[in-house]
């Protein structure tokens, strides 16, 4: 029997160049799963404001610190995010949008769409 030799998995990932649509895609599955925990702080948030003013303001100086203001920042962006990617899979479902060069054109208008709405939030919350 002659030696077979090791071959790579495919596909390899030294040569593998990620597309936009996996990247994308892999990216809607992310912030499906960070919408989940974030949601919950938030309404953890809600409700120790109706519980009174000295358990909310115990959140409150996390939310009010730099790191708070970051992950309340990047869940914003998961949540416009997903909501835009979401809205671009019921175009799909519809059956619009499948030429290659639509789905690229619409994966940076979901991206550009997400980051300009959560800095439109941004601003508008100072």
């Amino acid at each position: 029997m002659p030696a077979t030799r090791p071959r790579p998995l495919s596909p390899h990932l030294q040569i593998y160049r990620p597309q936009l649509t996996s990247v994308l895609s892999i990216f809607h599955r992310a912030t499906g799963l960070l919408l989940v925990p974030g949601t919950l702080l938030l309404s953890l948030w809600v409700i120790l404001l109706a519980l009174g003013e000295g358990s909310f303001s115990c959140i409150s100086l996390f939310v009010e610190h730099l790191i708070g203001r970051l992950l309340l920042l990047a869940w914003l962006f998961s949540l416009y995010y997903h909501l835009c990617n979401g809205i671009r899979h019921l175009a799909w479902d519809l059956g619009y949008g499948y030429a290659i060069g639509v789905v690229y054109r619409s994966g940076f208008v979901v991206v550009v769409t997400a980051l300009g709405l959560t800095l439109a939030t941004a601003f508008w919350a100072q």
